[in-house]
């Protein structure tokens, strides 16, 4: 079973996009081109929220995920959108496993909400030979529902716990966190000059929402419930009645964005 096994129509349609802010940090994240062509590889692309937001500032682009599902969502959502004399190639593939055509190097790679599905230092080690002399590599994310701790955000995760067991679930195993910080990896790979910058988030949320954003997820996808799953629902739905007397739930969030340059010497 994929991590994302039946989550790509929820993924598309209730996980938050890339705000405008964070397309402008990657966006000057990459070398200016005379030509105005420019080179991008998404990595873990998913549905393409990356590239949908950096549709216009990228005419070169390639996009690249394992899940079939998730690609095929992807290009619905894309290629209608595809600004003329741009190119996009979804390319169903590993990060681990994926070789560009000779001589494409992109000018900059983004990995987002992926970088923990990575073999991180040999993805980085293979980059070296993807990625344009002057080009960087972005890796940036927000927290998700498991990681942030604002009080209906640990009650949706009780619920989740009492279902599918205390460890957060990754499809049909179960999550190994990485206990070092991605700068740290980072700087010790070929793109060892290592910027942060974060971008906050605010957004609101009702019940029919979360649940979406939920079934988005390896931990909390709908395969995972089984026959269970409508339980599982009047759950979580009981529980954030306690939270909120108009079904209205607020978060703040936000963005970290690692961006990776080589070190001049």
């Amino acid at each position: 079973m994929s991590l994302f096994t039946g989550a790509a129509e929820f993924y598309q349609r209730f996980r938050p996009g890339i705000p405008a802010e964070v397309a402008a940090v990657l966006d000057e994240a990459a070398p200016q081109r005379s030509a105005g062509a420019r080179r991008l590889l998404d990595i873990g692309t998913g549905t393409g929220q990356v590239v949908e937001a950096l549709l216009g500032r990228f005419t070169d682009i390639i996009a690249i995920d394992n899940d079939t599902a998730m690609l095929a969502t992807a290009e619905t959502v894309l290629r209608p959108a595809l600004p003329e004399g741009s190119r996009l190639e979804l390319v169903e593939s590993t990060a681990e496993g994926f070789t560009p055509a000779a001589g494409w190097r992109a000018d900059l790679v983004t990995i987002s909400r992926a970088f923990h599905w990575l073999d991180q230092k040999t993805v980085l080690e293979r980059l070296d030979r993807q990625v344009s002399p002057d080009g960087s590599v972005a890796i940036f994310g927000d927290s998700s529902f498991w990681a942030d701790g604002s009080p209906w955000k640990e009650a949706v995760r009780d619920v989740i716990k009492s279902f599918l067991g205390e460890e957060r679930r990754a499809g049909s195993g179960t999550f190994r966190h990485h206990d070092r910080p991605y700068s740290e990896i980072m700087s010790e790979s070929p793109f060892g000059d290592v910027t942060e910058l974060t971008v906050p988030v605010h957004r609101t949320w009702n019940t029919a929402g979360i649940l979406g954003y939920l079934y988005s997820t390896s931990f909390a996808a709908p395969i995972l419930f089984g026959d269970r799953l409508p339980e599982f629902e009047e759950a979580i739905t009981e529980r954030l009645t306690g939270f909120s007397d108009d079904d209205i739930f607020t978060e703040e969030n936000e963005f970290l964005i690692r961006i990776g340059r080589r070190r001049v010497t």
